[in-house]
């Protein structure tokens, strides 16, 4: 399993595709990966914010795109789906790709 700043990285340094495929606003890593926690077997938390909604096809489509990208498996969440409690949770430890 890579390192938070090796996803990071590539991240970085795949946002403008990202951006101009999926119209995604924000993306960022949380979960083990940013506490240093993750395993062999991890997966990689994003959160993602759209400029627009672009339905459970291109959903899919986006969260294959980044687990390709990032080798592993990701768990994609929008940020409009947070739900109240775990939300605050997510939104306090969530590290921003610039």
């Amino acid at each position: 399993m890579k390192s938070y700043n090796e996803i990071n990285h590539i991240l970085h340094e795949n946002l403008p595709f990202l951006r101009k495929q999926f119209g995604i606003a924000s993306l960022g890593v949380f979960g083990s990966v940013v506490r240093g926690e993750q395993g062999s077997g991890s997966d990689v938390d994003i959160l993602v914010d759209f400029n627009q909604p672009i339905g459970l096809v291109r959903f899919m489509q986006l969260e294959t795109c980044l687990a390709e990208l990032v080798g592993a498996k990701v768990d994609l969440v929008s940020r409009k789906a947070l739900k109240p409690n775990i939300g605050r949770r997510i939104l306090d430890e969530v590290r921003y790709v610039n």
